[in-house]
């Protein structure tokens, strides 16, 4: 089971083409289109109601739907406005996107912001100019773009973009990464952009097409030679793991478990008490070699999941040709629970897990970041929960307590042709109930990424990390 948000849509967010060459609906198939996509997360969203109560979720679609007052809205005006309610739920793998070809039409444009901007402490921060133009430059503070204030752009965007629970981390990450994308779709495509300094400047600056500036990282998914590395300097080692997906390690020639067996084979080997682990920006994958990892760290037999649920609707739709495949939820404690079934391994990992044959009881450190999704955030918090490691940079941006993921249709919200993805099962990680609730695996020395630090190009969290593992 793929356990992998589907970032494609976070680095390429959907936007309009002109709006008079859209679609019109009037207010009264918003609504009730509202209302209809409501009833159906309710249904069948195993955590639509995790993290807000289902009185201040009535609330807030009251709310919403009372500003929808006009009969011309175009699919980027309700896009704009259910944005933010989706990522309220509380899940990364709910997703909302325009069409495929809103996004093919907008990237043939000259109309994103050619700079790499983050948000530190309220302030806009420039940390790389694409623009072939020497201002702004790297560190320059933007207080405006476009008669907009900064800080009004950043609570206009901010709460459309989809994490975990209460998570911030993610949603600060994915701004910094894809800025320009955002901005053009919650805010407008313009194609010029007029930019007001912390120093009172005036700069302008044209607008620039997708292909003209994005590259692994910066608007679009990173990509590695390696995904898995692994090395040792002296009596220190280092793991790189930049993905959990079987797809991503296949790509790069590599195999997951022979990988890992052969690396923790040269730590007993070799003698080698001192762990390095990186994490960061790995946004998940493939369930069962995010488990495989985790049991090189156990002497004796653990726990990775408690238990993985669905709602009654779903529960019922389970038969015929479906039960080859699944054994029917059956209500435990009030909740539809998978069982284990004989044909797949897909729920194989809220049974006992044990311990590798080479497990590893040397010290630890684990880097961790806003981007440490679903799998990975899994991992992590397990790591957390008993001890093994010390996590050294930001919260995780998946859950630690677990996340809504697994089976994830994608269906149109009929009259319009947006669609939606909505994950069916919600995954429950055997750790404290009551730790960290609505929130990720938080790190033991917090190291944020800074505007000074990326400009600079230093690696705090690594620097950190190496600096207590010679110590040891």
């Amino acid at each position: 089971m793929i356990h992998l948000i589907p970032l494609c849509i976070a680095f390429t967010n959907p936007v309009q083409p002109p709006s008079d060459s859209l679609p019109k609906y009037p207010a009264a198939a918003v609504i009730s289109m509202i209302n209809d996509l409501a009833k159906e997360l309710e249904q069948g969203h195993p955590g639509y109601y995790r993290y807000h109560s289902g009185s201040s979720t009535h609330q807030y679609l009251d709310s919403l739907k009372s500003t929808i007052t006009t009969d011309s809205l175009t699919e980027p005006d309700i896009y704009r406005k259910l944005k933010p309610f989706i990522a309220r739920i509380g899940c990364l793998h709910t997703a909302l996107s325009l069409p495929d070809a809103y996004v093919s039409h907008l990237n043939q444009q000259p109309n994103l912001l050619p700079l790499q901007v983050m948000f530190e402490n309220n302030q806009a921060i420039v940390t790389a100019n694409y623009s072939g133009q020497p201002e702004p430059a790297p560190g320059t503070v933007l207080t405006a773009i476009n008669g907009k204030s900064t800080l009004s752009i950043l609570d206009k965007i901010l709460p459309a973009i989809p994490s975990d629970g209460y998570n911030l981390t993610l949603k600060y990450k994915a701004l910094y990464h894809q800025f320009p994308l955002w901005y053009r779709s919650m805010i407008s495509p313009d194609t010029t952009f007029i930019l007001t300094t912390a120093d009172n400047k005036t700069i302008t600056l044209k607008g620039t097409r997708f292909i003209d500036i994005a590259h692994g990282g910066f608007l679009q998914e990173p990509t590695y030679t390696r995904t898995l590395d692994f090395r040792i300097n002296g009596n220190i080692a280092i793991l790189t793991i930049h993905s959990f997906a079987a797809s991503d390690i296949k790509k790069s020639g590599q195999h997951f478990s022979r990988f890992i067996d052969s690396a923790f084979l040269q730590l007993r080997q070799q003698g080698i008490r001192q762990l390095i682990i990186d994490l960061r920006g790995n946004t998940g994958g493939t369930d069962g070699n995010a488990v495989y990892f985790t049991r090189h760290f156990f002497e004796n037999p653990f726990r990775y999941w408690e238990r993985i649920t669905v709602t009654p609707a779903i529960a019922r739709q389970i038969k015929g040709i479906a039960r080859l495949f699944y054994r029917k939820p059956v209500l435990v404690n009030g909740e539809y629970q998978w069982q284990r079934s004989k044909i797949t391994r897909e729920f194989n990992y809220y049974a006992t897990q044990q311990p590798a044959t080479n497990t590893y009881t040397g010290k630890t450190f684990v880097l961790i970041d806003g981007f440490c999704m679903s799998s990975c955030a899994d991992a992590t918090a397990v790591l957390s929960a008993h001890r093994k490691a010390v996590f050294i940079g930001e919260e995780t941006g998946g859950g630690y307590q677990g996340n809504n993921s697994g089976m994830m249709p994608a269906v149109k919200l009929r009259p319009t042709r947006m669609m939606l993805t909505v994950p069916l099962q919600r995954y429950v990680t055997a750790v404290d109930s009551t730790v960290n609730k609505g929130h990720g695996t938080m790190p033991d020395y917090v190291v944020p990424l800074t505007a000074k630090a990326a400009i600079e190009k230093k690696d705090q969290p690594m620097e950190l990390a190496l600096r207590l593992a010679g110590a040891q």
